[in-house]
């Protein structure tokens, strides 16, 4: 039977996949670092403060998680997956298409940053995580947060041609 524990941790398997994808941008290795997430969790539970949120501490797991990975990389080289083609698109309506089309443009715009913004601009604007929580999962200042927010926001806007000047 699972407890309150398992519960939360399950309902916050989505928000884990698209943080997770938002860090790797495969959804492979998005699904790899949901279960070593989950895994490290669940042997870490007595160390689960439960007077905290739940949510940050998966992310920071999850980030680690991450790190863990690029460190492993490093040192292995670049790995193609062969079978990995994109699949075609249906028929859809103009509306669809310009809606997708400046979704990609977007999603684009947020591989271009930096990773240090991109991380802050997904846990605060995705995930909706205070900027508090932000800084708690990524272990930096609140300051240091909103100063990436600011910058992550503002080099989105100008990538996807949104004037952000409000004197204009």
């Amino acid at each position: 039977m699972p407890d309150k524990f398992t519960e939360d941790v399950v309902a916050l398997l989505p928000a884990l996949k698209r943080f997770a994808l938002s860090l790797c941008r495969r959804g492979d290795l998005a699904d790899d670092l949901v279960q070593i997430t989950a895994e490290r969790a669940f042997r870490a539970r007595d160390r689960f403060d439960p007077a905290t949120q739940l949510q940050p501490w998966l992310f920071r797991i999850l980030r680690n998680a991450w790190i863990d990975t690029l460190r492993r990389d490093a040192t292995r080289g670049e790995v193609v997956d062969i079978h990995e083609s994109p699949q075609p698109d249906p028929v859809d309506s103009a509306a669809q298409t310009d809606d997708r089309l400046t979704l990609n443009a977007v999603r684009r715009a947020m591989e271009e940053l930096p990773n240090d913004q991109r991380q802050v601009l997904h846990l605060v604007c995705i995930e909706g995580l205070s900027y508090a929580e932000t800084a708690a999962t990524l272990d930096i200042p609140q300051g240091t947060v909103m100063s990436r927010l600011s910058r992550a926001r503002l080099a989105l806007a100008k990538s996807v041609g949104i004037d952000r000047d409000p004197s204009r």
